[in-house]
């Protein structure tokens, strides 16, 4: 196995358009579980880690907030909490410290495992993946459109990603997930949720819960047309909330829960974290007013 070791993102680039079967690594916290269990063994890795344009993050003109696909999972906790509070909460839920000293956002997208923490925040928040070749240069890819199948998205064999944007928060964000124990774990399904207040609409990431992660499309749309964003929420409207989101899972039975168990697990999370986002919307409404 050949080991490329690039220090400049146009080294990366190039690295990677002369091998495009390397198997890109940056915090390794994927990767190298299955380089140890065997169960990949690429031709070449190519290893991200010194590249330090991709350990930046900035705020861009259009007040969207650009992360460099190295940022570690700490950092998104300690310097970009206030800005992406959902993200952050999922952050704090990936492995132990020493993992989220390492891990990143940009390899979870990179692994596209159904079950990555990172998923249905960025998802929920409308996020753009920010890939580059050295042949056709920046693809902005939506979230939506990234996830293709089971560890599996769209960047084609000469493409790395560089980074994700997305807006700030503007409403309450939150993240929840369920696993076999209470820390180190990997989800058995997970759930983010995200409010825009001003315009009146709600954006949501399931974890987990099919072949890809997903957003519940049934329950925005539900809450957008049926909620009083002026007004407490109302018991019925959360509940069924939490049916479509159920619904909108498409799960299977495995070694951590069954298919059935997910569903029902995904609806109380949907229901519970709208509740707590919404108090949130309320209780700021009420200290502005």
């Amino acid at each position: 196995m050949d080991f490329l070791h690039p220090t400049t993102w146009e080294e990366a680039l190039a690295a990677k358009a002369e091998h495009p079967d390397a198997l890109p690594i940056q915090g390794g916290t994927d990767v190298m579980v299955e380089l140890n269990f065997d169960l990949r063994r690429p031709p070449a890795l190519l290893d991200l880690g010194p590249v330090r344009e991709l350990a930046r993050w900035e705020t861009l003109p259009d007040g969207t907030v650009r992360v460099g696909a190295g940022v570690s999972y700490a950092r998104l906790i300690t310097e970009l909490g206030d800005r992406l509070p959902g993200l952050a909460q999922a952050a704090r839920t990936v492995g132990s410290p020493q993992i989220r000293t390492r891990g990143t956002a940009g390899g979870n997208l990179g692994a596209a495992s159904p079950a990555g923490d990172a998923h249905p925040p960025l998802l929920a928040t409308d996020a753009v993946y920010e890939v580059e070749s050295a042949a056709r240069g920046v693809r902005l890819i939506p979230a939506t459109e990234f996830y293709l199948g089971v560890k599996r998205n769209a960047l084609e064999p000469d493409e790395l990603i560089r980074a994700f944007r997305t807006t700030p928060a503007v409403g309450p964000q939150y993240f929840s997930k369920i696993g076999t124990r209470n820390a180190m774990v990997i989800a058995v399904c997970s759930f983010a949720v995200a409010l825009f207040p001003a315009e009146r609409r709600v954006g949501t990431g399931l974890g987990s819960a099919a072949p890809t992660p997903r957003r519940a499309y049934a329950a925005e749309e539900f809450l957008a047309a049926e909620a009083d964003w002026d007004a407490d929420l109302d018991d019925a409207v959360a509940e069924r909330f939490g049916e479509l989101v159920r619904t909108a899972a498409s799960p299977i039975d495995d070694v951590r829960g069954t298919a059935e168990y997910r569903r029902h697990a995904l609806g109380v999370l949907a229901r519970r974290a709208l509740t707590w986002a919404w108090h949130d919307h309320r209780r700021g409404a009420r200290e502005c007013a």
